[in-house]
């Protein structure tokens, strides 16, 4: 570091105590598979995190064992499994302006209302059939999401 005075504010267990940190985080992030990553983030990377959390409603999907899904099933066997994610713009409804009128009024309190959608799903595909770890046939229906929307 070429400016001495930016450390001279801080206690030698301070700055180990940084430098520690920082020496985890590299070994993690080489640890995990990733490529090099800077030590300190680049200035744009919080608002390229901001950006990437307002994506569209849209149906996203992962491979995943039936155990996985914490239905209480013991099974190795792998679904494809389907889910919606992301934002949905809030388009101002008659039924929005009531209940911001309700609220501020005091009508509706202690309930947890929203006046805006929510990515959901819209239709499920077909029913997932698996046999369980002691050979047991189950179907389960609507698990995963065939299309999404806002509602």
């Amino acid at each position: 570091l070429a400016d001495s005075s930016l450390l001279e504010s801080y206690t030698e267990g301070e700055i180990r105590q940084l430098v520690s940190a920082l020496v985890e985080r590299y070994s993690q992030a080489m640890n995990s598979g990733g490529h090099e990553l800077p030590l300190f983030p680049r200035a744009g990377s919080r608002r390229k995190r901001a950006r990437a959390r307002h994506k569209p409603c849209e149906l996203r999907e992962l491979e995943v064992s039936v155990s996985e899904l914490g239905l209480g099933y013991e099974s190795d066997e792998t679904v494809l499994f389907r889910y919606c994610s992301g934002t949905c713009e809030a388009a101002v409804r008659s039924y929005d302006l009531s209940l911001k009128s309700m609220r501020s009024r005091r009508r509706i309190r202690r309930e947890k209302v929203r006046a805006r959608p929510c990515c959901r799903p819209l239709a499920y595909d077909d029913d997932v059939s698996f046999l369980d770890a002691y050979n047991r046939y189950y179907t389960v229906n609507e698990l995963s999401a065939k299309a999404c929307g806002c509602v």
